[in-house]
């Protein structure tokens, strides 16, 4: 039998590898964390519905991922990328998530996130030439 790579933009297919990868994982990890998915979406609205932000995520056995946090030019400074951040984290809490993670960049979010007790455990050179690309992780702490 031969086989081939073919590039394609196959929402089936993709979501066959990503099951392909989760089953394999799923044989690894403890019992109590199997089956610990869920996506998180927390949005930024105004009375009409209209969206100015959000924090999108997920939880991932026992962390919390952050994917995007955004909030529009405007309202920077304002405190609402805080409270994005700390609702999110209170879900993680919630779902007693060990840790966080987040990425960003060098022009991004780096002292937000640092003011947020995010540590740096990584870092990319040379990202788009002339940047960092940082990656940051906050210990989470829970009542059991």
């Amino acid at each position: 039998m031969t086989y081939q790579i073919t590039q394609q933009l196959n929402t089936t297919n993709r979501s066959f590898v990503n099951n392909m990868l989760y089953e394999y994982n799923v044989k690894h990890f403890p019992k109590d964390l199997q089956g610990r998915y869920q996506e998180i979406n927390l949005f930024l609205t105004d009375h009409n519905g209209q969206v100015y932000g959000g924090v999108l995520g997920e939880i991932c056995w026992n962390w919390l991922e952050i994917h995007t946090l955004m909030v529009d030019e405007k309202l920077h400074g304002l405190g609402y990328g805080s409270k994005l951040l700390k609702s999110i984290e209170q879900i993680a809490l919630d779902n007693k998530c060990d840790f966080i993670k987040v990425d960003t960049l060098s022009f991004q979010a780096l002292p937000f996130y640092e003011n947020h007790d995010y540590e740096i455990y990584g870092t990319l050179d040379n990202v788009g030439r002339d940047f960092k690309h940082f990656f940051l992780k906050k210990t989470l702490r829970y009542d059991l």
